[in-house]
Formats: C-alpha cells, structure tokens, sequence
C-alpha cells in the first residue's frame, strides 16, 4: 500500500554550498537538486539582473533511504542544499546561511584553485560543519588530452590547503555542473554528478536530532499566497512544531497560530529540529519580516549584551584589543559591538573551553580582566551590542573586520564562540530579571543578569610610606590615599614592605588619609623603604 505524503518520514540533511564567486554554486545547486523552492536558483530579479548570487538559495534532493540506512526510522533522505554568495561584499549571509548547516560542499573552479572568498568560506565551514566534501568543478575547461594530468594536480594543491584544517582528508570530487554554459553547447549534461551524490551518501553523517527543547525557527524568507495567508521559510535550530501550535515573532511582538506546514510543498502535519519547512500563518504582513527568528512564545532573548566564551580565529592576525569595534553576528543579523575580554585568575586558567548545553556562566566566580585577546588564556568576552538584538542562548557568535578592503586578501574573522550569559546594561538592581513570563522558561541560562553582577577585576597597586613605626607590630603609613578615600574599605587588604614583610592595613589613623599596617611576625623598627598595597578594582561594581 502506497504511504501517503503527508506520513512519509524523512531524515533532512542540511548541506552548505560555499565557494568563491563564479566557481558554479548555483549550477551545482541546479544539477544536483529534485525539489526547488521559491527560494532557489538566484530566482531574484536583482540576482537574475546581475548574474550572481545575492541571497541564500535552497533546493533538494530527495532519495530512498540508503541501505546503510536501513535501520533507521525513515522512508526517505532528504539533502536540503544551502546556497550561499560567492562575493565578498555579502558576508553577513554567507555566516548566517551557514550556521543552519550540517555539513559542507565547497565549490572550487578547477582552474583557479583556492581564492579569496573560498578561504573565507572554508575558515565559517570550521566554525559551523564537521564534514566537507570538495567539489572541484568545470573540468570540462582542461583539454582532454591532459585532463587526467591537470585534475590531479589540482587535488593535490587542493589537499595541501586542507591538510591544515579540521578538514584534512575530506573527499575531492572532479564535477563539471554546467559545460553547456562553458562551451556554449546544447544538451550537454553535467559530468560525474552521480559521483558527487555517491560521496555525500557515503560520506554524512546522521544528525543528533530531537524534539526537546523550545522550538526556534530561522526564518530567511517570507511572503505572501493569496487567500492562504503569509508563508515563513526556514529551518528548526531546535524542537518541533506541528499544526494549531502557537508561535512568537518577537520582531513584531505578535503571536500567531500555526496553519500549515510543507516541506518542500509536501503538507506535513509536524516538523522537528533540522527541518526545513514552510509555515503558513493568517493576519500577518509579510513586509514586517525579513530574516529572524520564530520561536515559542516568550523563549528569545531581546538584550543590550552578553557573555560569550571566546576564541581567536588563528587566520586573523591582527591583535585583538579589548574596547575594539567589531561586526557582531549572531544567527542572520549583524550588528556593531564593542568587546572587553576577561578570564580566570592565573591559577584558575583551565586548559579547554567547556562549550556543551549544560553550560552555565558562573557568576558568582571571580575574573580578571585582560587588555586583548590572548588565545591561550582568554575565556570569555563581554559584548555591548549598539542596538537591542534578538537571538537564543547558545547561539554562534563570530566578530569580523567586514569594513576591511574587500580585495586585500586578509581572513575578516576576528573570533567566535557562543552566547552564555545575557546581561543587560540598564539594570542597577541585583537580582536577576527573567527574559518572560512563561512559566516554562526556568533554566537558570534564561535570565538576564545586570552588570554589576559580573564580578571582573583590574589588578591595581599603589605605593606609600611609612610614617612612623608605633611598635615592632605597628606602623602609621601614609601617601597610599587621600584625605576623603573611605579606608574602612580597604581594612584588611594586605600591604608589603619593600624589605619583602608582609601586614594587612588595620584602620584609618586621623583624618588626613593616613593608617595603621599590623605586621603579625613583628620585626618593623624603622621608616625606611615603601609600603605597596596591591588590590582588586572592581570593573562593573563600584561598590567594592
């Protein structure tokens, strides 16, 4: 008996294609695909004006269900192709395209090897993908009479480049997706695209999905149908959703309910995380919505800034200075921030990040601040964003140079890593606010946290004089500060001697700034040398 559409079961494989521009991402796309959608094949006026890709593009291709497979529970795999710019100018995209992804097809032309923008697209291929499958295409433009020589010497250039990645040993597949555009011929097909769809059956992994967890939904396109209502296109970052539910568009503040749901215009009556579907909705104007996400009420983050782990991308040479500006990306919005970097104190330094679900930023540790980024001790970055953004805990970060001159051939990718702890800028109180009122939402993760929490410090010292010695125990000291400081704030803070003894300041002694330093080993019988008194200045809280 014939399934019927709506309970066929498919496992959707979310596949990037990146590459630099003209290496043929679209013609792959096209050659490789049995299902398109509204969004595929540079459909766009403006992309079809200028001849190149301008947005993220998505087709599939949907096949029965491999017999490695066979013990699965799905009737079908689906690859759903991502299609990301090639030009350098539309970055911001590229990123955003790129973090929905599972694994990675890069586009090289075979002629020209590695360029700019394939660099780029390999160095967000590490930060987002575990597998990549290369796809050296239009060999049709080497002679046949050496065709065989010169593809071979391309793989071997090819897998240099690579062997210094994540990426070593992936597979190069030669592939030419549109020779009848190269030659200007008719009918002719494209070459070894059964080969490219061998190597992706055998090559995936299959995707850790679940059902757990809210339900977030990044949407890339949006628009009208006629007597329907409104279609959101996009793919589950995580949970499910299914038909009647309600969801939120924070953007607009609305809430609407779920009507229907296709996949790849195949009506589904749920969808899980991975998924790319189309989602129908009434009363919403699609001119409100561009790229955002659509979640479960009340289960996005609106914040002013945050706490991410942090690392330095090992392309981008450049110090990275604590205060600099940077491009902010986080999922497909993109904004200026300006970052302050911090760690554990020196003997607190752990040797890894931990970055798994379970991460929870501690706040009621300690943390020293630091100038710049160093990659073998810095932990964490604080990000004050210029304007408000919406995005989910956990979420990929990545800090760019993207003003940098498109053609100088330098990495624009300062660093990344994950969004751990929201805080707001506004907020003088103590206690943590909740991001809503959903009584759902009680992961200690989902509070936003007020500033002064963030307990970061500057190393600071200052040094005085003795006085006069009281007794062996005893000195007055003096020059350490001034007459209005509050000393009782500093009672108990350890003073060192330059004859290396060591006493904790006891009180103030008069009005004029100056105290008393108790030496518990006794031994102080003269007003020689300096006092140093080396303390914690509290960045954020100045009350301490």
């Amino acid at each position: 008996m014939a399934i019927s559409q709506e309970n066929i079961r498919v496992l959707n494989i979310n596949i990037g294609i990146l590459g630099h521009i003209d290496s043929g991402k679209t013609s792959l796309a096209k050659a490789i695909s049995n299902l398109c959608s509204t969004a595929s094949f540079d459909k766009s006026p403006q992309s079809q004006a200028r001849g190149i890709t301008l947005d993220l593009g998505f087709s599939a291709l949907l096949i029965d269900l491999p017999s490695r497979f066979s013990h699965l529970p799905y009737d079908k795999i689906q690859f759903t192709f991502v299609d990301c710019p090639g030009h350098a100018s539309l970055i911001r995209t590229i990123i955003g395209g790129a973090q929905i992804i599972d694994m990675m097809v890069m586009v090289i032309d075979a002629t020209k090897g590695f360029q700019t923008q394939t660099a780029e697209g390999l160095v967000i291929g590490e930060l987002t993908a575990n597998k990549l499958i290369v796809a050296m295409n239009k060999i049709d433009l080497f002679p046949e009479t050496n065709r065989t020589t010169q593809i071979q010497r391309m793989k071997t250039r090819i897998e240099k480049t690579l062997a210094n990645t994540k990426f070593a040993g992936s597979p190069i597949v030669p592939i030419s997706a549109n020779p009848s555009q190269i030659n200007q011929e008719k009918n002719s097909d494209p070459i070894s695209i059964n080969l490219l769809i061998e190597q992706l059956i055998n090559y995936m992994d299959v995707p850790q999905r679940s059902v757990n967890g809210p339900f977030l939904f990044a949407v890339d396109h949006c628009f009208p149908i006629r007597g329907q209502g409104t279609v959101l296109t996009g793919t589950i970052l995580s949970g499910s959703v299914q038909i009647n539910q309600t969801i939120e568009i924070t953007e607009i503040k609305e809430q609407r309910k779920v009507k229907s749901i296709q996949m790849f215009k195949r009506p589904v009556r749920q969808a899980q995380q991975g998924d790319r579907i189309g989602i129908c909705v009434t009363n919403l104007d699609a001119s409100l919505i561009e790229r955002s996400i659509v979640s479960e009420p009340g289960s996005l983050l609106n914040i002013s800034a945050a706490v991410i782990t942090v690392s330095q991308i090992r392309y981008f040479k450049t110090p990275i200075k604590t205060k600099a500006k940077f491009h902010i990306t986080i999922g497909y919005e993109t904004v200026m921030g300006t970052v302050e970097f911090f760690t554990y104190p020196e003997n607190q330094i752990t040797t890894t990040i931990n970055t798994t679900d379970n991460d929870v930023f501690d706040f009621t540790r300690e943390y020293i601040y630091q100038d710049e980024l160093i990659q073998e001790t810095t932990k964490f970055a604080l990000i004050r964003f210029e304007k408000p953004i919406i995005c989910a805990m956990r979420s990929l970060v990545v800090g760019s140079r993207l003003e940098t001159e498109l053609h100088s051939n330098t990495c624009r990718l300062a660093f990344c890593g994950r969004l751990i702890a929201p805080i707001d800028l506004n907020v003088t109180s103590t206690t943590p606010t909740t991001l809503s009122n959903n009584n759902n939402n009680s992961n200690v993760n989902n509070l936003i946290r007020p500033i002064q929490q963030l307990k970061i410090y500057k190393t600071k010292s200052r040094d005085g004089a003795i006085d006069r010695v009281v007794d062996e125990y005893t000195v007055i000291g003096k020059n350490l500060f001034k007459r209005e400081t509050n000393i009782s704030i500093f009672i108990g803070m350890k003073i060192e001697r330059s004859d290396g003894s060591v006493g904790v300041i006891d009180s103030a002694f008069g009005k004029t700034g100056k105290f008393k330093v108790y030496f518990s080993n006794g031994g102080q019988t003269n007003t020689l040398g300096t006092l140093k008194l080396i303390f914690k200045q509290y960045i954020f809280d100045k009350t301490k």
